[in-house]
């Protein structure tokens, strides 16, 4: 993704999005910034982006709202911002679809890098060795790796990048149980925490979308005490 890393900064907080718009295009990026009001979300309020930062504050709470309401169209990475004293919302807004959760006040750095995480993910699925296949079926389930598209049935079912790429990694470790150490390593790309729910939420989210696209839910099994295991 080189220099065209392509960031849509949605922060209320002017003087922050600045910061963010500053910093980020100092290491490579092409930011926008919108502020976040009633009006809500358009697709094209999010064309072009690789990555979207999500302010999400008090006393509206419009972040949570508007992410609901973008992945009904666009399945783009995103990072929640939350202003401090609403840690509480991390499992809510990774159930709502975010990729990933920070509390104001955050280093830049750290938000770079997990920036720089999921960005590394999506190259994962796009540019990763031809020796390993582009495609993977499995009954009616088909992973495109070129598109991060899974569609069961001939039924594209709506996955954000790192929702993909956890699917991916089950599926074609199937049959085996990954421990969530592993898979925090190799999907989210971050040491395993036992206070650290953001792995739960987003397997949760993938194995509903797939039941209601008419999978059974038997293919999924939590192996407690030593991961999980796509059948």
């Amino acid at each position: 993704m080189g220099l065209s890393k392509r960031v849509l900064i949605l922060e209320n907080d002017v003087a922050l999005a600045h910061q963010l718009s500053d910093f980020f295009s100092n290491n490579g990026c092409a930011t926008k910034q919108r502020s976040i009001g009633e009006s809500g979300l358009s697709a094209a309020d999010c064309e072009g982006a690789d990555l979207i930062l999500m302010g999400l504050d008090l006393p509206s709470l419009h972040g949570r709202k508007h992410l609901v309401q973008l992945r009904q169209f666009k399945q783009v990475p995103v990072i929640v911002l939350a202003s401090s004293g609403l840690e509480h919302q991390h499992i809510e807004c990774l159930n709502d679809g975010a990729d990933d959760f920070l509390s104001k006040p955050f280093i830049m750095e750290e938000l770079f890098a997990r920036a720089e995480a999921i960005f590394r993910r999506i190259q994962w699925s796009v540019h990763r060795c031809n020796s390993c296949g582009k495609t993977l079926v499995v009954d009616d389930l088909t992973l495109s790796r070129t598109e991060l598209k899974a569609f069961y049935s001939g039924i594209e079912i709506p996955l954000t990048p790192i929702q993909f790429r956890l699917l991916w990694v089950l599926v074609e470790n199937r049959n085996e149980v990954l421990s969530k150490s592993y898979l925090y390593q190799v999907v989210l790309e971050r040491a395993f925490s036992r206070y650290d729910r953001s792995l739960d939420m987003h397997l949760s989210r993938v194995r509903k979308k797939l039941i209601s696209s008419g999978m059974t839910p038997e293919r999924f099994s939590t192996i407690h005490g030593k991961g999980y295991r796509f059948a």
